[in-house]
């Protein structure tokens, strides 16, 4: 390793924290050091010193309370990283928490969050206009809640300057990785990675683990389309026949999908398609030939280019990696 310097790393936890989004992260931190010398010196704050419970019921024991943290203190700090979960929620109207994010940031060379931390970030105002990821469920709260923030929902993780978010669970140790990386130099995150069983550079984006489009909600002016669409993914998809069945104008549909969902018709299509795809290619032995066809895709070429541009993968690859392990053949 090129630089051996010890560089202070904090951790922010809270009450119904993911486990992993605070111990993934540490663990690769950790292991810097222990194969290379001193590398980061890691600290746990939360509210209260001691004993977390995490939204899984595990207890982590944080080192300090953030409130006995002075601005003195923050002074050098090197890495700042917000954990995520379910607690998420009640820690953004948490004033005492948010603010010392704030105060935090403003010390810290480099800010980072893992998961639905971003929200916490972007609760922070730290976010506007800046791009940044969170986990793929997270993304609809944000885009309401923070309109500012320059979603990429796809990402595993996402750098903009000093300022590093990384979407769900597991992404915290890619994140990690990206960190060491950078510190340290490629070899020592190659050899962390080695010894962790984790890409360094994971292959496709979130999209390949998330849940469908988008679900029909309740009162949305698109709701009937996207019903529509649901029961009828072999059938003619196109705008008129969305209209349709919407009750809507062409023009009052187009624009209703941008103000509802931020896409336009085609493009929920081609992502509606693709989700019923990968439901079927994990779980039945089918020609991809097949599966295309009854998910609407002209041709099975077809349906690999829109995996590809969907999920940064191909179907073969998809269903090597999720395909269960007791599959029917329908």
């Amino acid at each position: 390793m090129a630089d051996r310097l010890t560089r202070r790393v904090l951790m922010l936890a809270f009450e119904d924290c993911q486990v992993l989004d605070v111990t993934g992260p540490l663990e690769i931190l950790a292991a810097a050091s222990q194969i290379g010398g001193p590398a980061y010196e890691i600290t746990l704050v939360a509210e209260r010193a001691g004993a977390l419970r995490t939204n899984s019921g595990l207890k982590l024991v944080a080192d300090k309370a953030f409130g006995a943290i002075g601005d003195a203190e923050l002074e050098g700090l090197h890495t700042f990283i917000v954990a995520g979960g379910t607690g998420t929620l009640k820690a953004i109207r948490n004033a005492a928490l948010v603010d010392f994010i704030r105060r935090a940031a403003a010390r810290t060379k480099r800010l980072c969050s893992v998961c639905s931390g971003a929200a916490l970030l972007a609760a922070a105002g730290l976010l506007d206009g800046k791009r940044a990821t969170t986990h793929w469920n997270v993304v609809p709260v944000m885009r309401r809640g923070f309109p500012k923030v320059r979603l990429e929902p796809d990402a595993i993780y996402v750098r903009d300057g000093d300022l590093w978010t990384s979407g769900g669970v597991t992404a915290g140790i890619d994140l990690a990785l990206a960190l060491v990386e950078d510190d340290l130099g490629r070899a020592a995150a190659l050899e962390l990675a080695r010894w962790h069983v984790v890409y360094l550079n994971r292959p496709g984006g979130q999209a390949q683990f998330s849940g469908e489009a988008q679900t029909a909600a309740t009162g949305l002016k698109t709701a009937k389309a996207l019903r529509h669409i649901a029961a009828n993914l072999d059938g003619d998809l196109r705008v008129p026949a969305l209209a349709r069945a919407a009750g809507l104008s062409e023009r009052s549909l187009l624009r209703a999908f941008h103000e509802e969902l931020n896409t336009t018709p085609a493009d929920y299509v081609q992502r509606a398609r693709v989700d019923a795809a990968r439901r079927r290619l994990s779980a039945s032995r089918g020609p991809a030939k097949r599966v295309a066809e009854l998910c609407g895709f002209s041709s099975a070429e077809v349906m690999r280019r829109a995996f590809h541009r969907e999920l940064g993968i191909s179907p073969a690859d998809y269903r090597a990696r999720f395909a269960t392990a007791q599959r029917s053949d329908t």
